[in-house]
């Protein structure tokens, strides 16, 4: 009688995950063998999981990951030269919680954004906040952002997430006004949050991309010093699939 106003009431506090656990156990015929600390017990681990889960599907729509990558199927066999022990690493995590940065260099085609983007997602997955955003793109937010008024607030919001992902740099010399925009996110997450940078551009040139050669000084110190490093090689992995879509 009462099983119906119970799962209500749940239903009602929020507490979903114990309304779907309630009518789960209401459904198994054995459940009356378990003891109430048993099922009591279940339920709130259901809406633990639920909890979880949400916040999980929260953070990803946050991040707004351009590829649907997870760190368990990134392809470690292939020819690219990626370092299989520091992935391991990185994947834990704990460079995160010690604010430092990672760089990955490569030619196109042979997974950078993929990679930054399954870190990004197991970042998600540990509870951490996590913001992708392509250069390009980016620098033309900001250009407008700086006209209607909201400039000051996307600086701030890229400086408060724990990982930001910057995909695609060094593809053009960056203007004046970019290498200020950019200076001002490096400063702000310096030794407080960690950035992700791809590129196809080794480090060694990233100075000649940054037009004012000061700014390029400042920007690298914060950036590049205490980052990791994956430089990747070999052929494009796109058109390997492709080829083999075709065979």
């Amino acid at each position: 009688m009462l099983t119906h106003p119970t799962y209500d009431r749940l239903i009602a506090l929020g507490l979903t995950g114990m309304a779907k656990a309630l009518e789960e156990q209401r459904q198994q015929p054995d459940i009356a063998a378990l003891a109430f600390e048993e099922r009591i017990a279940m339920m709130i681990d259901r809406e633990a999981i639920e909890r979880e889960n949400k916040r999980l599907i929260t953070r990803l729509k946050f991040a707004c990951l351009r590829q649907s990558a997870v760190a368990e199927d990134v392809d470690m066999k292939a020819p690219r030269g990626l370092d299989k022990a520091l992935f391991q690493k990185l994947i834990a995590g704990d460079w995160i919680d010690r604010h430092q940065n990672l760089i990955v260099i490569g030619p196109t085609g042979v997974g950078k954004s993929w990679l930054a983007c399954a870190l990004g997602h197991k970042a998600c997955r540990d509870d951490r906040s996590v913001l992708y955003q392509r250069v390009p793109r980016l620098f033309d937010a900001l250009a407008l952002a700086r006209g209607d008024g909201r400039h000051s607030r996307m600086l701030k919001t890229l400086a408060r997430v724990e990982l930001l992902i910057l995909d695609d740099w060094g593809l053009a010399t960056l203007t004046q006004e970019q290498g200020r925009d950019l200076l001002e996110i490096v400063d702000d997450r310096h030794n407080r949050g960690s950035t992700i940078v791809t590129s196809q551009l080794p480090v060694d040139h990233w100075h000649e991309a940054i037009a004012n050669p000061t700014v390029a000084d400042a920007i690298l110190d914060r950036l590049v010093h205490n980052a990791h490093r994956l430089t990747l090689n070999g052929d494009s992995m796109r058109k390997a699939a492709a080829k083999t879509v075709r065979a």
